[in-house]
């Protein structure tokens, strides 16, 4: 009797496959072509544009130092004299000869007109070319934007530009923080560029994408594409790459809230359990509900909810009560919790001594918590 077939192995998606199917399966992996997104083109563009003015360039400058050497050697000229005949000719200005040339001298001259005109119509072909259609000015942008990108510091990732990442944007922008969002649809690209934000068009599953947006030196990176799956291997790459980067991470179902957690996210958001969990709450207690949308999000808020971390070296109230630091009495602050080594304590008194390392979580209006930073040494310098 022949043995039995084996059972088929579960299919992952051709990216997931491409990326860690020979890793986790013991599959071949597969070579995929990569694909051409906007920058990608226009950075071909600007490249190939770039590549022929060069050889424009050399091709002139050849035809140019031909000229002179044979001004030079052949007919017998001065350097000068050399130099000026190969620019007048080739520059075909009209003028008349420097010196009397010889039957063999005007051949040479003929042929080097011939040249010079085929080399600096080939030029300005390519340089026409490049400033109708737009390729200088798309290439010079986007240097731009990738040295904006290399010279970012302690700034945030959004991976995914949908309506999670939309409104993750919004509340960034309204903040003031400095972010930078990876996306690889144009309907996406332009949407982010529309509002004036900075974003990269790529696939944010692969480790170089996540390289030219800073990941190595960003603080936070939100993965917020449809895909759990490729979310975690968001997580993942980014763990690889930098193992202090915070990560916060969006799936869709209980299961993929575990997996993203052993995966390395240190936050997991699931928007359909917690957009059900709000809904309950604002049909329960609606007014604790707006008090809490009132303070923790939107631009036009008056009260603010902010964390401050006790540094040993450069805070004067570590070893202090909250009765002798009078925290609330300097600043006007209200002050909520107190998070030390993973645990919150709540609603702390004025004998809760605060040790290096405390998170004072606190509640106040611009001028309050300004003058709360003043005293301690806040995460957001």
């Amino acid at each position: 009797m022949g043995q039995a077939a084996p059972p088929p192995r579960a299919k992952l998606p051709s990216r997931v496959q491409a990326f860690w199917g020979a890793k986790f399966q013991g599959l071949t992996p597969v070579r995929q072509k990569r694909p051409r997104y906007g920058e990608t083109i226009v950075e071909e563009n600007y490249r190939h544009t770039r590549r022929h003015l060069i050889r424009g360039a050399i091709a002139l400058g050849f035809v140019v130092f031909s000229g002179i050497l044979w001004y030079r050697f052949v007919e017998g000229w001065s350097w000068l004299d050399a130099t000026y005949m190969a620019v007048i000719t080739l520059s075909t200005v009209g003028f008349g000869e420097t010196n009397p040339l010889s039957p063999r001298g005007r051949l040479f001259t003929i042929v080097l007109i011939m040249m010079g005109v085929g080399v600096l119509a080939y030029i300005l072909n390519n340089m026409t070319e490049a400033v109708v259609q737009g390729h200088f000015q798309a290439g010079l942008r986007l240097l731009k934007k990738r040295r904006f990108m290399e010279s970012l510091q302690g700034h945030y990732i959004i991976c995914g530009f949908g309506r999670t990442g939309q409104q993750v944007a919004t509340e960034f922008a309204a903040e003031n923080i400095s972010f930078a969002v990876v996306d690889s649809a144009d309907s996406a690209v332009h949407a982010a560029q529309q509002l004036g934000y900075t974003i990269l068009q790529g696939d944010a599953t692969q480790d170089q994408v996540l390289m030219q947006v800073g990941v190595q030196r960003a603080r936070c990176l939100v993965a917020a594409l449809p895909s759990d799956a490729e979310n975690l291997y968001i997580v993942l790459s980014a763990k690889t790459l930098s193992s202090e980067i915070r990560t916060i991470a969006r799936a869709s179902t209980e299961e993929a809230i575990l997996k993203l957690q052993r995966g390395g996210a240190d936050v997991v958001v699931s928007p359909y359990i917690t957009g059900g969990k709000r809904m309950a709450a604002a049909a329960v207690r609606p007014q604790v509900v707006d008090f809490l949308d009132g303070i923790l999000t939107g631009a036009e808020r008056t009260v603010y909810v902010e964390e401050f971390l006790l540094l040993p070296d450069s805070c004067p109230i570590v070893g202090k009560t909250l009765a002798e630091a009078q925290l609330g009495r300097q600043s006007g602050a209200l002050i909520l919790a107190i998070r030390r080594d993973g645990a919150l304590i709540f609603g702390p008194t004025a004998d809760t001594r605060l040790y290096p390392g405390d998170v004072v979580i606190t509640m106040g209006n611009t001028d309050q918590l300004r003058l709360l930073s003043q005293i301690i040494s806040p995460i957001e310098p």
